[in-house]
């Protein structure tokens, strides 16, 4: 009866440690999705600054001018219970972040189980969504206005999108662009 006893409780302290390491998991998946969805809002917010001049925009889809968001997945660990957040940008488009849960699995038959906290790793990354024809670079020859008349605004690219959309942007009129979510797409990856 004694062995069976121990058995059940060995049994739920594996449990208690499973329950644990899926809680640091979550927390990593978490942290490491907010530190990407914030890195392809600030890149979606760049294009919009610089929606006039598509020369820029490949370099901002290619991931150039974001900020390294990591402060957002220490937030997102810390939503989750979880802190010794080491979070690391590999490249321009992507997070890779590790979590320590801040709980261990409790007490137990088992003494390990009460002082080992989990640990988990995720990535994310920020795929871009769209594609566009890259304009003509300027030919340097005069534009032919008289001087003091602006320029008529130059047609913009159309951007094309995975799901199929065509954004037909008109410079005199930006009101309708697309949001961070139609130009880039946050997802995790497994290592």
């Amino acid at each position: 009866m004694a062995g069976l006893l121990f058995l059940a409780f060995a049994y739920f302290a594996v449990g208690q440690a499973a329950v644990n390491r899926n809680g640091a998991q979550t927390a990593a998946d978490a942290a490491a999705l907010a530190a990407a969805q914030e890195t392809r809002d600030d890149l979606a917010d760049l294009w919009k600054l610089d929606v006039l001049d598509p020369t820029k925009w490949q370099d901002i889809f290619e991931g150039n001018g974001g900020d390294n968001a990591c402060w957002r997945a220490d937030q997102l660990a810390a939503l989750n219970d979880a802190g010794n957040v080491q979070c690391l940008p590999e490249g321009l488009l992507s997070y890779r972040v590790t979590v320590q849960a801040n709980k261990s699995a409790g007490d137990s038959v088992i003494p390990e189980t009460s002082t080992t906290k989990a640990h988990a790793t995720a990535t994310a990354v920020i795929d871009s969504l769209c594609t566009f024809e890259a304009p003509e670079p300027p030919s340097g020859e005069p534009s032919g206005e008289p001087p003091g008349e602006e320029p008529e605004a130059a047609a913009l690219p159309t951007l094309t999108c995975e799901d199929g959309e065509k954004w037909e942007l008109d410079p005199d009129d930006l009101t309708e662009l697309p949001g961070p979510e139609d130009l880039f797409a946050v997802h995790l990856v497994t290592d």
